[in-house]
């Protein structure tokens, strides 16, 4: 290095951070913030993937021009949550230990998330939750998430919370209002990212000129699993019977309920099974559906700002402002609801488009550099002192240059 170079890296040394992605949804929601965080000067936003979702997350990243940084190899067949996080929290404490980043930053609520918040914590590195302040109310459902949450509301430094709602639940948790950015989701962000990236969302598996309102439906919540994912297929195949639309069931990557959802609906009539689709695959599928039943909790976001009216597949859900806003409503999974409900928008196109309003309740797309621009602001390192003695030529103090 230069001495000029030296004395520049002196005055604005860069800041370190570690993004912690597990899963598909994980490097969805943070790669607006790592973007976000590369286009400061001075800041490496280095990814780490853990392996929980060892496809499908990379693949995710690729989709925005980002890539892992480092794989932390986390054993294959760990199923069991208490393995998978004891794996997780290990190797990635070893990493942190030895890598030292000024920050970490972790997403929601998996097992990744929840292991690299107590390894940071453990670290003594603070530790930012993007999409905090998200509750249930119930420990149970959903499982583990709700309880994850909570843990790393208790690790954290800096809580980005979506929406005003995740704030107060914060607050009311005794967070102190300083450490609590209202960030938006980041979701929207890669929504409208992703959109201008890749706007006709490859092949959709309905051919051209049909006229009949499209149902989309995902179901694969931990605590749905059993009966009440069964009960979900059940009424999924009772719709398309109904002859007057077309049901897209997207299948989820564990084998499981891939099978269970097979022996239930191959081969019925207007019944599309889809493997696993990409994201800009996904999004197109969204854009276009007249109705989604769903339990996941991105999905709610994303239909919410596209206008797209959505059933809740879940007893309870931490993203109350679509309910509040209109455009979702709560069903359960238990078939007879999730039939009453539907029934009542596929009959009544006017109680359907009232709920098909696009919403800005989960965002406007700036998340991402309301949250790196709070990282900066935290944590920007202070300038060292240089030795200018050490740092400019004794010929140039000797030549009257002030020391």
């Amino acid at each position: 290095m230069s001495r000029p170079d030296a004395l520049t890296a002196a005055l604005h040394p860069g800041l370190r951070v570690v993004l912690v992605v597990g899963t598909r949804p994980e490097a969805n929601k943070l790669a607006p913030v790592a973007l976000a965080l590369r286009a400061q000067p001075g800041t490496e936003a280095m990814i780490w993937c853990t392996g929980q979702h060892a496809r499908w997350a990379p693949d995710m990243l690729g989709h925005f021009g980002l890539a892992p940084d480092l794989d932390i190899a986390t054993p294959a067949g760990n199923g069991e949550l208490g393995l998978l996080a004891a794996a997780l929290m290990t190797r990635l404490w070893a990493a942190l230990a030895a890598s030292r980043p000024h920050v970490v930053v972790v997403q929601g609520d998996t097992a990744s998330a929840f292991a690299a918040a107590l390894a940071a914590f453990y670290a003594r590195i603070p530790v930012v939750h993007v999409e905090a302040g998200l509750r249930s109310g119930d420990c149970r459902s959903p499982f583990p998430e709700e309880a994850h949450r909570r843990a790393i509301a208790g690790f954290a430094t800096l809580h980005c919370a979506p929406t005003p709602a995740a704030r107060d639940a914060l607050l009311a948790e005794a967070i102190p209002a300083r450490d609590i950015l209202l960030s938006g989701n980041t979701v929207i962000d890669a929504l409208r990212l992703i959109r201008r990236i890749a706007p006709a969302g490859g092949s959709l598996p309905l051919a051209a000129g049909r006229t009949r309102p499209l149902i989309l439906v995902t179901c694969h919540r931990r605590e749905n699993w059993g009966a009440p994912f069964l009960s979900v297929c059940h009424a999924a195949r009772r719709l398309a019977g109904r002859g007057d639309c077309d049901v897209v069931f997207v299948l989820h990557p564990n084998p499981a309920l891939a099978e269970a959802a097979r022996a239930i609906l191959a081969g019925g009539p207007r019944l599309h099974l889809v493997p696993p689709q990409d994201y800009p695959g996904f999004v197109a599928l969204l854009a276009r559906a007249a109705l989604v039943l769903t339990d996941s909790g991105g999905v709610q976001e994303e239909a919410a700002a596209l206008g797209v009216p959505l059933l809740v597949l879940r007893e309870a859900t931490e993203r109350q402002e679509g309910l509040r806003s209109g455009v979702a409503r709560l069903v359960g999974t238990q078939e007879a609801a999730i039939l009453a409900a539907a029934a009542s928008l596929l009959d009544d196109p006017a109680a359907r488009a009232a709920m098909a309003v696009p919403s800005t309740v989960y965002g406007d797309g700036h998340a991402g550099k309301r949250i790196a621009a709070a990282i900066r602001a935290r944590w920007q390192p202070t300038p060292a002192v240089p030795d200018l003695g050490q740092m400019i030529p004794s010929a140039s103090l000797e030549a009257g240059i002030p020391a």
